[in-house]
């Protein structure tokens, strides 16, 4: 045997026992509350042509510039491990021929993502999230909706304390050519200042310099100006629209001038539910609007809006709050001999069609067996001997309150439910 012992990858990592169960929590839940919303479940692939993501999440972006896990495979293409899922979401609506009907389509997600980048805690290469959007509504009661849906998900987890929702704008093209002439004018005063991410993005893309982490560019976004005093008519009344929206729907919000998001297909509304439980991360859910992105795709001008949730992060609220799952406790079936496995078998079956946990040790005497019982934190154990099955009877231990009972095969599901 080989000494060596694998580890997974830097950034990688199993999720196993109660982390697994959380994990699995979140993104129940919000598979049935986005049902709830009239969204329906896609799944595009964990890989696609590069450019999808290239040109959907812009060239500027650190996502593309610096994270992406691209590579040839053998046929000489260059394919991309997903590295956000809504780019994926839009090039399905296009390849299936669902972009010109029916619409909007509402649409939620949910798997894994990859992006090469430094990781700690709540930060991984392979992580996970959370998806919804709505294709093909302009209005700004959608974004108002989604924002609403990534609300109730938190408030069903029981998460939502000390998480806020910060909201901003974004403008319409009109409105971010003036704010980002402005930008240009305020950075370029200071060009020597500038990271050198920000100098670039000062010639690409300057609105980015704002989502910049770096501290001596932070100092410099401070003193720039907001887009509030740059918005159209038109920009400024979805703008108001949207805040009405919200408190229609009951959800609690503050502006932000400063949130434009890391990608660079948002327009109009961006937002994020932050919290300051996480430490450095405390972005656990964050979207916008993205009226050009399905149009990138080949399809026809689709204005659409969305968020992304990190299971990871929103799996560390559910640890901090104790709210972890419980895992199900389970009914072992303890045959007394081999010669009552073949009932044991069958008592096993009928529990599991009837919805209860059960498991049978696979060797052992009765005393193993109700020692792995004791282990496994099982809730009751079903003894069976040869005067049990004889009589088509168990006996039922309670392994919490010691007590035992006969118990006839036939009463015995609705007992266990009881």
């Amino acid at each position: 045997m080989s000494s060596q012992k694998f580890q997974p990858p830097r950034g990688l990592r199993d999720l196993i026992g109660d982390e697994f169960r959380r994990h699995h929590r979140v993104i129940k839940t919000a598979r049935r509350i986005s049902a709830l919303y009239g969204f329906e479940e896609w799944a595009p692939p964990i890989f696609e042509d590069t450019r999808v993501f290239a040109r959907g999440l812009g060239e500027t972006s650190d996502v593309v510039s610096k994270e992406m896990y691209t590579f040839t495979d053998r046929g000489g293409e260059s394919v991309t491990l997903r590295p956000e899922a809504t780019a994926g979401l839009c090039r399905a609506l296009v390849s299936n021929g669902l972009a010109q009907a029916n619409l909007p389509r509402k649409i939620f997600c949910a798997g894994p993502m990859f992006r090469y980048e430094r990781p700690q805690a709540g930060r991984f290469r392979q992580f996970h999230q959370i998806d919804i959007e709505v294709m093909g509504a302009a209005e700004p009661l959608a974004d108002a909706e989604v924002i609403a849906c990534g609300h109730h998900v938190l408030r069903e987890l029981g998460v939502a304390e000390g998480v806020v929702l910060e909201v901003n704008t974004l403008g319409d093209a009109e409105s971010r050519d003036a704010y980002r002439a402005a930008l240009v004018l305020h950075f370029s005063a200071n060009r020597d200042a500038l990271s050198e991410d920000s100098q670039r993005r000062l010639e690409k893309n300057p609105l980015r310099i704002i989502d910049s982490k770096d501290e001596g560019d932070r100092r410099l976004v401070a003193d720039a100006p907001t887009i509030a005093g740059y918005l159209t008519p038109t920009a400024r009344a979805h703008w108001d629209a949207l805040r009405r929206h919200l408190d229609g729907f009951g959800v609690p919000w503050r502006e932000n001038p400063r949130i434009v998001r890391g990608l660079d297909y948002y327009s109009h509304t961006a937002f994020e539910f932050v919290t300051d439980r996480l430490g450095a991360q405390g972005t656990v859910m964050g979207g916008g609007r993205y009226d050009g992105l399905v149009e990138e795709m080949g399809g026809p001008p689709t204005p659409s809006v969305g968020w992304a949730a990190g299971v990871e992060r929103l799996s560390m609220l559910l640890e901090a709050g104790s709210l972890t799952p419980v895992a199900p406790r389970l009914v072992n079936v303890v045959p007394v001999s081999e010669a009552e496995e073949g009932v044991a078998m069958a008592v096993l079956q009928t529990l599991r069609a009837g919805g209860i946990a059960a498991e049978m040790g696979y060797r052992g005497n009765l005393k193993r067996r109700m020692e792995r019982a004791n282990r496994q934190n099982a809730r009751a154990a079903l003894i069976i001997g040869e005067t049990e099955a004889a009589k088509g009877m168990v006996q039922l231990r309670d392994l919490d309150a010691g007590t035992q009972e006969e118990v006839p095969l036939v009463a015995l599901v609705e007992r266990l439910r009881g």
